[in-house]
């Protein structure tokens, strides 16, 4: 699931009540932006569930070098975007998603043509500084070219198409990497930013800027406000252990899968099961919390992180209990991994409906009065560092726990998988403190703090 464009979009849509006015049609700007963001997600959730894949089989990164890449790569997609941000409302929207999309293209193309280490360090920051335009700009494309009554209808349609983006791309990167291997995903990616590219350069009209943005100067004194606010940062590290587990998607679960199941698992297909699950019960349980103080619903989230992870370490009961295959009613089998991975990511994507429309409104009454737009603007702060910590951590446990095969001999390959679902039980704890913190959080006063 897209959190960095989530939790905003449902902000918008929920607070934003009564009746609206007008009808769906909007400015061709805010159609083609919308229409190269589903092929900017679909580049980038191809390429991002296979990235550290990608970074062994193919560049030859060890699994700890490749997850801390992965990470800073994540991580700087979250971090660099009030900055990029401002300096795209100094160029202008249509320079600086031109210059995005070129960069994008450049960089996913160097990934598939030239996979090796002096070149992939380089393209992936390259992506990064692109993928930091992006997120500022769509954004903010939807933001110009709306008004108070059409926004929440607006960001409805933006929210949708950004996961139907996501999906779509980790869908397709299945089929890729099965018959023509990981360097495919690669060149795929960078069609798509080609084809996003071309349209913006034949249909996207400039959006008026010049009445608001800040410079970069201020975006960084804005950053170290919150970063000296310690209630903030607290808040923002008890977070960062539930995403920590979210991350886990992209990190852990995709050699986990392939190497516990086997080359022809689908990671890309399981990861896909957080998203349907968001979308099909975000509006439904926001609506049921709708009258719950943020930080009940927050919790509840909270304890269900733990819960997920647990659930994905039941593998090892049940395969003594069924063997390496389940029916499931009769249609087809899956593997007990398979199943309980699907179980904990389903209860991981539950999790989200109840953190993720909230994190906002708790984090702004944090804030001090009258500038929790500075605050927000750096909100997302929990998912840099989740990137960081959750690739980082991965990498480590994936070493010791569920090794790359290339680096086994035939007798090791024999026990060296036998305790991987312990990766999952670091996951619980982490989970469980998480929790336990947010809850001692909500019980000092402010001014403690």
């Amino acid at each position: 699931m897209d959190i960095y464009f989530k939790m905003d979009v449902i902000v918008v849509m929920t607070k934003q009540t009564g009746k609206t006015e007008g009808n769906w049609k909007f400015p061709k700007a805010f159609w083609t932006a919308n229409t190269v963001e589903l092929f900017e997600r679909a580049a980038y959730y191809a390429v991002f569930i296979a990235i550290t894949l990608y970074l062994t089989n193919v560049v030859g990164f060890n699994d700890i070098w490749a997850a801390w890449i992965g990470g800073i790569f994540s991580a700087g997609l979250y971090f660099l975007p009030p900055f990029t941000g401002a300096l795209a409302d100094k160029m202008g929207f249509r320079k600086a998603i031109l210059l995005a999309f070129s960069l994008l293209t450049t960089g996913y193309f160097a990934l598939g043509a030239l996979p090796y280490k002096a070149i992939v360090i380089p393209a992936i920051f390259i992506l990064m500084f692109g993928g930091s335009f992006i997120k500022s700009i769509i954004t903010g494309t939807v933001a110009k070219t709306t008004n108070e009554q059409s926004r929440a209808r607006a960001y409805s349609i933006f929210y949708g198409i950004v996961n139907v983006g996501a999906f779509t791309g980790k869908t397709i990167a299945y089929p890729l990497r099965i018959n023509l291997g990981l360097t495919s995903i690669n060149f795929f990616a960078a069609s798509m930013t080609l084809i996003a590219l071309i349209a913006v350069f034949f249909f996207y009209k400039n959006v008026d800027t010049n009445t608001e943005g800040k410079k970069i100067k201020e975006v960084w004194q804005s950053f170290l406000k919150v970063a000296t606010n310690l209630r903030l940062v607290v808040l923002i590290f008890i977070i960062t252990g539930f995403w920590i587990i979210q991350h886990q998607l992209y990190a852990t679960m995709p050699k986990y899968v392939l190497r516990m199941v086997g080359k022809d698992a689908s990671p890309e297909w399981i990861a896909n099961v957080n998203p349907f699950v968001v979308m099909s019960l975000v509006v439904f349980i926001t609506h049921v919390m709708r009258k719950v103080k943020a930080i009940t619903s927050m919790s509840i989230g909270m304890l269900l992180m733990p819960l997920s992870a647990a659930t994905m370490a039941l593998s090892s009961v049940l395969i003594p209990l069924t063997g390496e295959s389940i029916s499931i009613f009769g249609f087809f089998s899956m593997h007990p991994i398979t199943v309980t991975l699907i179980a904990g990511i389903a209860i991981q994507g539950v999790a989200e409906c109840f953190i993720s429309p909230r994190y906002l409104e708790f984090f702004s009454l944090q804030a001090p009065k009258g500038e929790e737009g500075l605050y927000l603007g750096f909100s997302h702060l929990h998912s840099f560092l989740a990137s960081l910590l959750g690739f980082g951590i991965s990498g480590y446990l994936l070493t010791i726990y569920c090794p790359d095969p290339a680096t086994l001999s035939a007798v090791q390959k024999t026990t060296a998988y036998q305790h991987a679902h312990y990766i999952w039980y670091y996951f619980t704890g982490i989970g469980f403190i998480s929790a336990l913190a947010l809850f001692i959080f909500n019980k000092i006063p402010p001014k403690a703090v």
